[in-house]
């Protein structure tokens, strides 16, 4: 998968906000995200904080939002079958990126979004302080999520707990690479004294999180960008057959078997922590039913189970809504 023409929600590289959405690195490839049009409007009277619905009937209407990406797609069609499957009527409205679904959920327009932590934090802080505010998220999930949450909470939005399922920047290089000089995470290449160019998007250069993180966290003699951008098809190409010695990518990519190559952990945590969490209007879907049905993906979702995901979506051509009903069965979750 073209992680950087299709996710458009984060930038790999910056430290803070808008590619976002992820937006700083992906914003070439926005052309090749399809966008479709916002549905009218969100839940009608939903439930109340008590826990029952506002018409003493079903609990009200949804509409979950979901960007222009399979991960964000697949993630939408989870969400709302277990929120049906709690007696909620729901739909999904997709969005090109973050800078329409944001506002549109601020408005109650949509009522559910599946978000990022890092990410969502330097999209409101930029937002509310401008471009050049002070980063506010790291690698500390519990800290990055603290720092979401206040600056959600102004904007009439609740952000749900975060899980262990985390989408973040990686570096990935070939198995045989790996193996021939003992590599496990990136620290084990920094020790290595191996030099690597390194594929990536030409923000690389200059991005904390890439080649500057790279060299100054773990020491890695990186001897060039060669600008092919973020997991695309071309930049694995290139490392697979040794152009280049890595490739800068994300943890749930999908298709990283298929070209012979392994991720380096990122042991010393170079990355902020993004991990996926519902975030909601506060107000039209804000009570503990919806929390509570949400909750119980959050629980099982991994990283893992996020790639095999967008495999399943990407690779081998499955809808999103068929995936997602398939894994939720498998995990007894409807």
């Amino acid at each position: 998968m073209n992680e950087a023409a299709n996710r458009n929600r984060r930038s790999p590289l910056s430290p803070v906000g808008p590619r976002k959405a992820r937006t700083l690195l992906a914003a070439g490839g926005a052309a090749a995200v399809l966008a479709t049009a916002l549905t009218a409007c969100g839940g009608n009277s939903l439930e109340k904080e008590g826990g029952g619905s506002a018409d003493g009937g079903s609990k009200g209407e949804l509409v979950v939002g979901s960007a222009g990406f399979t991960e964000s797609q697949v993630m939408a069609e989870l969400y709302s079958k277990l929120l049906a499957e709690a007696g909620y009527s729901t739909s999904i409205s997709k969005l090109k990126n973050r800078e329409l679904y944001e506002p549109a959920l601020e408005k109650g327009e949509i009522d559910v979004v599946p978000e990022y932590a890092a990410t969502l934090a330097e999209f409101l802080n930029a937002k509310e302080k401008g471009p050049d505010a002070k980063p506010v998220a790291s690698n500390d999930v519990d800290k990055t999520v603290a720092a979401l949450e206040k600056l959600a909470e102004p904007r009439g939005l609740k952000v749900l707990p975060a899980g262990e399922a985390v989408d973040q920047n990686a570096f990935a290089v070939t198995e045989k690479f790996a193996k021939k000089h003992k590599l496990k995470t990136l620290s084990d290449l920094g020790d290595s004294g191996e030099k690597v160019k390194l594929a990536a998007s030409d923000e690389c250069e200059e991005r904390p999180f890439c080649r500057p993180g790279l060299e100054k966290t773990y020491g890695i003699d990186v001897t060039g960008i060669d600008p092919k951008g973020v997991g695309t098809t071309q930049a694995k190409e290139a490392v697979k057959d040794g152009t280049d010695q890595m490739v800068l990518t994300t943890t749930t990519d999908a298709t990283l078997k298929d070209f012979g190559l392994v991720l380096l952990e990122d042991d010393k945590g170079l990355q902020n922590a993004d991990n996926v969490l519902p975030v909601v209007n506060a107000k039209k879907a804000g009570g503990k039913n919806v929390a509570a049905a949400l909750e119980k993906l959050t629980e099982v979702l991994t990283t893992k189970d996020l790639a095999d995901l967008n495999r399943k979506v990407d690779a081998e051509r499955q809808k999103p809504k068929d995936v997602a009903e398939e894994y939720l069965k498998a995990k007894n979750l409807l």
